[in-house]
């Protein structure tokens, strides 16, 4: 792996990227404004300012500046990428019932459900006006169908997550809408406003796409086998919250009938008791399920890899490519 000792490929490519950030920065202050409604900047501030890699916008701005783009455009598409994370973050946390993000107090639980949802609502009016404003109907085309999707994606979750008959196709949808989308239309508005070739433009969109798959396999992997401290998780919250995630499905899918009672006890009737984690990580272990899992995640992260050979020869390029790594390389 080629990840620098020195410092985490996000980090690198932010400090390559610091200027343009800055002034995105700027414009999602600006446009996080109302004057009419001082709650808006105070609930998105909130968020906003909780710290966070912006690894979405960064790609946005990694992709235009890979083919050597020279207008400001690519910052308005930044801040609107920003700005649909955010919303669905707002309504996702209502949605969830969430009380923390980021190791702080959630906006829902700060000020209320209603102040959440319609915040979430005004980012993603103030995105579209963001777009509409780089005059591009094909920038306009990829990021509302990638809204579509999330959306769609949320929906499919909350019916499928306590479906034992969601199998790993459901998943990958629930998955592409819920993280991949937003990344695939990053790397590709990017690349549509730089003039990238239509190959290309593909390229950044598979790219963009198995990254965010790779992502979220690896943060619900995780969810199992992860350090508390290092992810702001206790290990089981998706056992105990019922969702079904693919170590959970991959077991689901190789159970005896008894077994298949102990899923549809916990998960589908959500009656847990005492130990029921300790014997869904002992099923797991049984059929081997976090470690397919973990070989699943880093394949996408290959598909990641291998689509960039497409692109220029950049050190972005490089970097996105370690990036692809360092998403897995918490796995390690």
């Amino acid at each position: 792996m080629s990840i620098s000792t020195i410092s985490k490929p996000h980090e690198r490519l932010a400090e390559m990227l610091a200027g343009e950030m800055a002034a995105v920065n700027t414009l999602i202050r600006t446009r996080m404004a109302s004057e009419h409604a001082p709650r808006i900047p105070e609930v998105t501030a909130h968020l906003v300012e909780a710290g966070g890699k912006r690894l979405r916008p960064m790609l946005t701005l990694a992709a235009a500046q890979l083919f050597g783009y020279a207008g400001d455009h690519h910052v308005k598409l930044a801040a609107t990428v920003e700005f649909i994370h955010t919303a669905t973050l707002l309504h996702d946390d209502v949605v969830d019932e969430s009380g923390q993000r980021r190791g702080r107090p959630t906006a829902n639980l700060l000020w209320d459900n209603k102040s959440s949802v319609l915040v979430g609502d005004y980012l993603f009016s103030r995105s579209f006006q963001l777009m509409v404003e780089t005059g591009s109907l094909r920038v306009l085309d990829i990021l509302a169908n990638a809204s579509a999707t999330i959306a769609e994606g949320e929906v499919l979750q909350m019916t499928a997550s306590t479906d034992l008959g969601t199998d790993e196709g459901v998943y990958l949808q629930v998955v592409r809408g819920k993280t991949a989308a937003l990344f695939s239309a990053a790397t590709e508005v990017g690349g549509v406003i730089a003039g990238a070739s239509d190959r290309q433009i593909k390229a950044l969109y598979d790219y963009g796409d198995a990254l965010g798959i790779a992502f979220q396999i690896a943060d619900d992997l995780l969810d199992y086998q992860g350090n508390s401290a290092a992810t702001g998780k206790n290990v089981g919250d998706d056992f105990r919250e019922r969702k079904l995630t693919l170590p959970v499905i991959k077991a689901v899918a190789q159970a005896s009938p008894e077994e298949y009672a102990f899923w549809e006890r916990t998960i589908r009737r959500g009656r847990q008791e005492e130990g029921d984690l300790d014997h869904a990580l002992s099923l797991m272990g049984k059929y081997g399920t976090l470690d397919a899992t973990r070989a699943d995640a880093f394949d996408w992260a290959a598909k990641a890899k291998s689509a960039l050979a497409a692109l220029p020869d950049h050190e972005i390029r490089i970097l996105l490519g370690d990036l692809a790594d360092y998403v897995v390389s918490r796995l390690n």
